[in-house]
């Protein structure tokens, strides 16, 4: 799920101050404390073999996030593609990948917990 900022309804305009909301943006239920996380990451990174191991050979953590720039597209076990690109929301429920099409920055949240185990995992995989 993403979405422009331009397609999110304004909920409050006053002088100074625009508010827009977009509910429904994915569930946080039971998923104990958040991390705020920001990457950097450069055109061609692909995590595909980064995940081999994990359950599905895919990231199993929910992210919500802000792609600041670039474009990047996630690929979920069913296969079904979206790409994200640069001011656009997004919500990348468990069970996708990531391809880095164009030099990408984003802000992200994410289980605590549940990224930390899948970064170790990439750590791993990139070491040694």
């Amino acid at each position: 799920m993403k979405i422009a900022k331009d397609d999110i309804q304004v909920k409050m305009q006053i002088p100074g101050a625009i508010l827009r909301q977009q509910t429904d943006f994915g569930d946080a239920t039971g998923l104990g404390k958040i991390s705020a996380e920001y990457f950097s990451l450069s055109a061609g990174v692909d995590t595909t073999p980064l995940f081999i191991g994990l359950k599905g050979n895919s990231c199993q953590c929910p992210h919500w996030g802000f792609l600041t720039s670039g474009s990047i597209t996630t690929t979920d076990v069913s296969g079904k593609q979206e790409t994200v690109h640069a001011n656009e929301l997004f919500y990348w429920p468990p069970g996708h990948n990531v391809k880095v099409n164009e030099d990408a920055e984003i802000v992200m949240f994410s289980p605590q917990h549940e990224h930390t185990q899948v970064i170790n995992h990439m750590i791993e995989k990139t070491s040694g």
